[in-house]
């Protein structure tokens, strides 16, 4: 067979395989996840029983302040307020502390309805430890900063 025939033959192959596999790769990520984070972040699979601390800062949201919280089956179990601001809401709402699962899903609420930010940061385990939403950049006091830190799990 005449070399360059080959040539061309091989570099074809070559374009036909790296195309199906770009597209074997990016079909898995959305999908797999249900929309639930963005291409190329990790994927975290929330545990049934966990603790971790959380604080919440910036905007006039009502969840300001640094908390404890335990989670047990996808449900805050006990949440406790580290500072002035924290302790109020547990006294008065303690069913506004979330999991971290639903950080997440603000997370991706925000990116769906195009937030001006929705970002956040990730652990080596694919946890995220700071979420960072800016529904709209020039609108005052609509942003939330969430830091989460001493995760650890609890299984009995």
């Amino acid at each position: 067979m005449n070399p360059a025939l080959l040539r061309v033959r091989a570099v074809s192959t070559a374009v036909l395989v790296g195309t199906l596999l770009s597209a074997a790769v990016a079909c898995g990520t959305e999908e797999e996840n249900n929309g639930q984070t963005a291409p190329g972040e990790p994927v975290w699979v929330e545990p049934a029983e966990y603790a971790y601390t959380l604080e919440s800062t910036q905007g006039e949201r009502a969840l300001i302040g640094k908390f404890r919280v335990t989670v047990r089956d996808g449900v805050v179990t006990k949440a406790v307020g580290l500072d002035d601001s924290a302790r109020r809401l547990v006294d008065q709402s303690p069913d506004q502390v979330p999991t971290i699962g639903a950080l997440l899903e603000e997370l991706n609420q925000a990116r769906k309805e195009n937030a001006d930010e929705a970002e956040a940061e990730y652990a080596a385990d694919g946890r995220p430890e700071r979420i960072s939403i800016d529904w709209l950049e020039n609108a005052i006091d609509d942003e939330a900063l969430y830091a989460i830190s001493d995760y650890r799990p609890t299984a009995e």
